[in-house]
């Protein structure tokens, strides 16, 4: 019997741990999404924005339409099965910055988004003051099941992004295979700039570097992989932005662990499709 598509984006997601260009958003919702977006660039400032919308599915409709999205959602039920909740959402922007020239940050290049935005908050900005490359935002080699605290059963991460992602302005790297190593242990980064919120990384030694592979998207378009595939993403050393959107996903059987050292709160999860028989997750809204 010749495999469906449905099949084949499950094996090849399996074999990997990972598929990436995959199309999602038409010219017209892709310019839509960019325009709803940039009013909360306006309302709350790029330094919110830039990892700070967090869940914000249950605020803006147009965000939960993303979390919807008939073409997301297909190699989503492909891999995980017809019932699946919505773990989280979180856009992360990485923002043209400033990089100074001289020890005393005279003749500084001021870096402009690819957005037109030239707002007083984006002209010339400084992350944190950073001086050079070595300073500027990135995120470290992680595997995404390290923070969530779930069992029984996958987790699958989405970027879908509304700027193109390329390798000048940090797009996603991942490690092919890793998602069959189990967990891996991770330790504090000792380097500036690691976006993710408890500063967490997968120790040097036990990263194959020279297997990464680069997974640049045109806006639009979306990549997906399992929580245990280990990737990372290096500085924005464009002068535009790379803007994307995170959601996790995971099949109904799935149910969080305790852990008296950190826990963790699931208040925005949904029943996206399907049917939920478990109730794992007291805070599941099936009104979506």
């Amino acid at each position: 019997m010749v495999p469906t598509a449905a099949e084949k984006l499950k094996t090849l997601y399996e074999q990997q741990g990972f598929l990436t260009e995959l199309p999602v958003l038409s010219i017209t919702e892709l310019q839509e999404a960019r325009e709803a977006f940039t009013q909360l660039e306006r309302e709350f400032g790029e330094e919110y924005t830039q990892y700070s919308l967090h869940n914000v599915h249950l605020k803006y409709d147009w965000v939960m339409g993303l979390v919807k999205h008939p073409k997301v959602l297909e190699p989503v039920k492909a891999i995980l099965g017809p019932d699946v909740i919505l773990l989280d959402s979180r856009f992360i922007c990485k923002y043209p910055t400033q990089l100074k020239t001289t020890s005393s940050g005279e003749g500084s290049k001021t870096a402009t988004s690819d957005t037109g935005n030239t707002s007083e908050e984006s002209k010339g900005q400084v992350y944190n003051g950073a001086q050079d490359e070595a300073d500027l935002p990135f995120v470290a080699w992680h595997q995404d099941i390290r923070y969530w605290g779930l069992d029984g059963g996958s987790v699958l991460s989405v970027w879908l992004a509304l700027d193109d992602s390329r390798e000048d302005n940090g797009a996603l790297q991942v490690i092919p295979g890793t998602h069959r190593s189990g967990l891996l242990p991770h330790q504090s980064s000792a380097s500036a700039g690691n976006m993710l919120s408890v500063n967490q990384e997968i120790p040097e030694d036990l990263v194959e570097t020279e297997k990464a592979v680069l997974c640049p998207l045109l806006a639009g378009q979306m990549s997906v992989h399992d929580g245990f595939l280990v990737h990372g993403s290096n500085p924005n050393t464009s002068n535009s932005r790379r803007c994307g959107f995170v959601i996790r996903y995971v099949p109904t059987c799935v149910y969080p662990t305790e852990d008296p050292d950190r826990p963790r709160r699931f208040a925005a999860t949904a029943l996206v499709c399907g049917n939920d028989k478990f109730n794992h997750f007291k805070s599941i809204s099936a009104e979506v």
